[in-house]
């Protein structure tokens, strides 16, 4: 994605299904968990870079034992310094104490962060906090093992403020209004609830507390917990959390918006954000690996029973596109096809584009996540110029010549590496980009393979604010001469908000909405802004769930095209010489392409949850009202 744009989350668990001892017969060592642990990591660290967690939780340790231990890093490399830090403590309890070596009770005994049941987290910081203290995972800790709850999540919620006032009204004081502190401090009550009503019903049955507690951990009921725990969450989640004693589950949302996958067998049980990630880690089939269903939780008891349960009732399945457009991995089998997909539904529209002339086109892409689009494209491409061929083949048949077949023949398809990505460069700049004169360098363009008659074609996964395109690379591209340059963008255009946990929150920065207003002013249509947000107003003290989307109608007088053109024209600064196409995906076929991840609301504005209505309200009022808060 050309422009810097933050999101997702990661989540990794890992639950060992047997005895230590039993990995370090078969693999060697008993921290079995801990590397796994830290490959999952690895592997998700596309879904976030300014911070990591990890927290392991050691079964049946005896009163005064350590059996929770818990590492955040916001370092540079946060996941590397978690495992560096994890391993210099282990190496340095076994150069102590070499007894420790080949004796899997003393390593589990004395060294921390082995254990049996492990959590990791990698983020992206969002509200401009990212200091170590806003790193998952979380804890809440308790001197009753079954009160310590660790919770991280990849989750936006909509309703901060009804949660928060939620957890008032149940006497607590929490101490901010972080979604991520409300869900946690939630789950803890109903935590501390249960565990109060088992002890209360135990010790009537004549139990002592310590006689009680192996039998709380072995009755408490988690389904019941998240039940009550996540009746009026809305947003979209996937929010996992140990117990002390043991226990663990995966949460997700009721819309499916937020990805979680899992695989068991009677060694481990895991669950991670990405397919892809589970399938290498662990050496298994794509078939192996199953998506956990909406509104259900995996959990899985201390004593190893693993549980499929039905926690809230599920909605209209809405799992995010984003995922499939650039979010996940690309080596996910579906998502590889999905994405070349993506490109190649563009073809027709480009070939429109550039009068399909494809001897003088070349076509390219911008690094990196797009490349699998660009490969779909370019297949396209290549059938349309093989369709070529054959009519001119069939339209000269009879006066044709070896010398013209070899001519007609040798046309092949332009495909050029064009932009080259200086990343050391956009790490340099990513806390200043007001430098434009270094924004504007960002990518090298390759000179020398594009003519002066040339179209140049080049396909980005998604178009959100435009900035780099305009500082950057339409610039850069002009450089090499063509005669037009058509940016094709493998994602509709983004007209709305998202609320579910990608950092694009404010309508103004979207370069669609931007073009809508231009659309408006030159067609004296401009008293329209006024009118929505005389309407947003009077939804304020509504019910979400009676809110409607009605930024909708700031698009509705013009159609994709026109946005397009105008978008085209705001992101072309006068310098530019060729003339600038932009090409968006229409909703249909995105749909088409990615036909189980139809969560479409920030092109549609079609929110799968009710608070999401009241978010894009918010955020055009905030637009109109010149504010800068986030909607939520």
């Amino acid at each position: 994605m050309s422009d810097a744009l933050k999101h997702e989350c990661g989540i990794a668990q890992i639950r060992l299904l047997k005895p230590l001892e039993y990995y370090k017969e078969k693999y060697g060592t008993a921290f079995y968990g801990v590397n796994k642990m830290y490959l999952m990591m690895e592997k998700q660290h596309n879904r976030g870079q300014d911070g990591a967690g990890f927290a392991s939780i050691k079964l049946n340790t005896q009163p005064g034992d350590r059996y929770i231990s818990r590492v955040r890093s916001n370092a540079a490399q946060p996941i590397q310094d978690i495992f560096a830090q994890i391993n210099f403590r282990i190496n340095e309890e076994m150069k102590e104490h070499p007894e420790y070596a080949n004796d899997v009770a003393l390593q589990k005994k004395n060294i921390p962060y082995i254990g049996e049941v492990f959590l990791g987290h990698v983020r992206y910081g969002t509200f401009g906090k990212n200091s170590v203290e806003s790193v998952h995972p979380f804890l809440r800790q308790n001197n009753w093992m079954h009160r310590n709850l660790i919770v991280a999540g990849n989750f936006n919620m909509t309703n901060v403020h009804q949660l928060f006032n939620n957890l008032v009204e149940l006497g607590q004081h929490p101490k901010e209004k972080a979604d991520t502190v409300t869900v946690m401090e939630k789950i803890g009550h109903f935590l501390d609830d249960e565990v109060e009503k088992l002890y209360k019903k135990l010790k009537k049955q004549g139990f002592s507390k310590v006689e009680a507690s192996p039998m709380i951990a072995e009755q408490l009921n988690v389904t019941k917990i998240l039940k009550k725990s996540s009746k009026n969450w809305d947003g979209g989640y996937a929010m996992a959390g140990l117990l002390g004693h043991g226990d663990s589950f995966v949460l997700r949302d009721p819309a499916g918006i937020r990805p979680a996958y899992y695989f068991k067998d009677d060694e481990v049980v895991v669950v991670a954000s990405e397919r892809p990630v589970i399938q290498t880690v662990f050496n298994v089939n794509f078939e192996d690996v199953q998506e956990l269903p909406p509104g259900h939780a995996i959990i899985t008891k201390k004593s190893g029973e693993v549980r499929i349960k039905k926690i809230l009732e599920p909605l209209e399945r809405k799992a995010c596109s984003f995922e499939r457009i650039y979010f996940s991995r690309g080596s996910d089998a579906e998502i590889y096809q999905e994405r070349k997909n993506l490109g190649k539904f563009l073809m027709p529209e480009v070939l429109k584009a550039i009068n399909h002339d494809t001897i003088n086109t070349v076509f390219s892409f911008i690094p990196n996540t797009a490349e699998t689009s660009f490969y779909g494209m370019v297949e396209a491409a290549q059938d349309e110029l093989n369709k070529q061929k054959n009519e001119a083949i069939l339209a000269e048949k009879e006066t044709l010549t070896d010398e013209r077949l070899q001519e007609i023949l040798a046309h092949r398809l332009r495909t050029e590496k064009i932009a080259i990505k200086d990343a050391k460069l956009r790490t340099f700049i990513t806390e200043d980009s007001s430098r434009d004169d270094l924004v504007a360098h960002v990518y090298d363009v390759t000179y020398g393979v594009v003519k002066p008659q040339d179209n140049l074609v080049i396909i980005d996964d998604s178009i959100v604010r435009g900035t780099t395109l305009k500082k950057s690379i339409i610039k850069m591209l002009d450089r090499t001469n063509p005669k037009k340059i058509v940016v094709v963008s493998s994602a509709p255009q983004i007209r709305y908000p998202d609320c579910y946990g990608i950092d694009m929150a404010r309508l103004e920065n979207l370069v669609a909405f931007q073009a809508a207003l231009e659309l408006l002013k030159e067609n004296g249509k401009y008293d329209l802004v006024e009118e929505v947000y005389e309407k947003c107003k009077k939804q304020v003290d509504l019910e979400d769930r009676e809110v409607q989307n009605f930024v909708k109608e700031i698009y509705e007088p013009f159609t994709d095209e026109q946005i397009s053109d105008k978008i085209a024209e705001l992101l072309s600064e006068e310098s530019v010489k060729a003339e600038v196409k932009i090409i968006y995906q229409t909703v249909e076929n995105l749909h088409k392409a990615c036909p189980h991840n139809l969560g479409d609301w920030y092109f549609t504005g079609n929110y799968p949850t009710f608070g999401g209505n009241r978010v894009v309200n918010r955020a055009f009022m905030n637009f109109y009202e010149g504010k800068t808060d986030r909607a939520y």
